[in-house]
């Protein structure tokens, strides 16, 4: 059981310890909790504020829209799960040296997915998958992990691919856990923790 999630300190460490299999992963999302760490033990996250978007606020910019209409990248939904896991890990670590991205991490995440709780959205260029995301279903939300990309723009149309598609299924918000940039610009937004949490519980309903 974890500690309430409105119970982490002013950086967002909730808890830390514990196992990162799929039950635990489950408990955390459906709380609003998730994992983040390099090296053990596993720290578990309920930062303040949130990151969200919302469905309405979703916007695209003019030069993005241009990408959009080339028709330039193949999307496809869970055919490579295992793999865009394992580019996120290896993009991850050629920029930025550590990755939170470990092979337990991949292979509970792969369990998840199997279980039919984890999604990925992947973009081909000429049979070449050159990028790619994935993250977790929960209820109504989806909560973003980590994405990638090898070939530019390709990771930025299969997230519009991505909302098109949770928009359709009448998805309520995508969580994006901390600020960003990359997603501010498609509209998301902090909230405080405690609405977070009233419209994930709603979410889940």
């Amino acid at each position: 059981m974890f500690p309430n999630p409105k119970e982490a300190n002013k950086d967002g460490l909730l808890a830390h310890g514990g196992e990162l299999n799929t039950s635990t992963l489950l408990e955390a999302y459906l709380n609003g909790i998730f994992p983040w760490y390099n090296e053990e033990p596993i720290l578990w996250w309920s930062p303040d504020p949130r990151f969200i978007l919302e469905m309405e606020d979703f916007k695209i910019s003019k030069s993005l829209k241009r990408v959009l209409k080339q028709n330039k990248f193949t999307i496809k939904f869970n055919q490579n799960f295992k793999e865009v896991l394992i580019k996120c890990k290896t993009t991850h670590k050629k920029n930025h040296k550590d990755t939170w991205i470990n092979d337990k991490l991949i292979k509970s995440y792969y369990e998840l997915h199997k279980q039919g709780y984890a999604m990925s959205v992947e973009s081909f260029l000429d049979d070449e998958l050159v990028g790619g995301l994935y993250g977790v279903v929960i209820g109504k939300v989806f909560c973003g992990e980590s994405m990638f990309s090898t070939v530019s723009n390709a990771s930025k149309v299969a997230f519009c691919s991505l909302f098109e598609k949770l928009k359709q299924e009448n998805f309520d918000f995508i969580d994006c856990q901390i600020y960003s940039e990359l997603f501010a610009n498609f509209g998301a937004k902090n909230i405080k923790r405690d609405l977070f949490l009233d419209k994930l519980k709603k979410a889940l309903i």
